[in-house]
This record gives structure tokens, C-alpha cells and sequence, in this order.
């Protein structure tokens, strides 16, 4: 009995120990539908106008230069004002040389007071590397607080996690 229980265990740490991930165990998480968030705005709304840059990390390097390690990221859109509602004319996602890789947004969108929304790189798309990052356009109207953009990379296998948060700046 002592045996079987011992065994029993040894197979269950083994198991326990797998963190092979297979892609049907991951559900993806809501995707922002920017064609509903389309808005109209004219040059009589007379807002500020700004753009912000943000780095995003889908690979990090791990032990050298010639191991990385993927990661999730996320692209956080926040509008921090109470009261106005705020503009986004783009969202686009360049690799580590400063190639276009994606252009989220098509037309101006726009973000509720309060509001926060996500784009996420899966951990599987690698296409940006090292040096990925953002750049946002956007629009305030007049003493409107800025939009704030965060970087959230997260990756998880077996008991091991990593996080870290970067923050956007603003360009102009």
C-alpha cells in the first residue's frame, strides 16, 4: 500500500509539474469592436490634440541575447476624466525596427469618462520582439485630464510568474 501510495504521488507531482499550455486552453479575451465606437468630430469642437508613445514588450531576453522569453501584453487605454468623453484617431503597433505592424483604429473612436479599454498581443505573436511599442493620437476637449496608456506584460508557466508595467509619454 505504501508503494502504491508513493507512486501515486511521484505521478501526480509529475503531472502537476507539466506547463505545456495548448492554444484551446486559452480563451481569448474580449476583443474592443472599434466599429462601434465610431465618432464624429469636427475642427468647430476646437479639442487638444496630443499624441502619446508607449513600449510593449512581447519578448523579453532571458539569460542572453540569444534566448527570449514571450510574454503577454496589453495596451491600456484609459480615460481618467469624470465629466467628457475623450477621442482616439490611432492605435498603432510598430515591431522593434519601427515597422508598421498593425493600425488598430481606422477612424476616430471614442472612450466614455472613466472608461478603459485593451488591445492584447497574444503571447504567440511574437512579431513585435523586443523593442515593440504604441502610438496613440488623441483628442481632449479644453481642460479635459490627458488619457493615460499603460503597458502590462504578464507570463505564467507552472509555478513561475512575471510581470511589469511600463507607462505611456507624451509626444506632443
Amino acid at each position: 500500500m505504501k508503494k502504491i501510495l508513493i507512486l501515486y504521488m511521484s505521478l501526480l507531482g509529475l503531472y502537476a509539474c507539466d506547463n505545456t499550455v495548448k492554444d484551446e486552453d486559452y480563451q481569448d479575451p474580449k476583443k474592443v469592436n472599434w466599429s462601434e465606437r465610431v465618432a464624429q468630430v469636427s475642427a468647430s469642437d476646437s479639442l487638444v490634440q496630443g499624441q502619446s508613445y508607449i513600449s510593449i514588450y512581447s519578448q523579453i531576453y532571458s539569460f542572453s541575447h540569444h534566448k527570449t522569453y514571450n510574454l503577454t501584453a496589453m495596451a491600456s487605454l484609459r480615460n481618467t476624466s469624470m465629466h467628457d468623453t475623450i477621442y482616439l484617431s490611432k492605435a498603432d503597433y510598430y515591431d522593434t525596427h519601427g515597422t508598421l505592424l498593425k493600425s488598430y483604429i481606422k477612424t476616430t473612436v471614442y472612450l466614455a469618462p472613466l472608461e478603459t479599454v485593451e488591445i492584447v498581443i497574444n503571447e504567440t505573436d511574437i512579431s513585435g520582439g523586443t523593442g515593440s511599442n504604441f502610438l496613440f493620437d488623441w483628442q481632449t476637449p479644453q481642460n479635459c485630464p490627458e488619457p493615460i496608456f499603460e503597458g502590462v506584460m504578464t507570463s505564467t508557466a507552472g509555478q513561475q510568474g512575471l510581470s511589469f508595467t511600463t507607462q505611456s509619454k507624451r509626444l506632443h
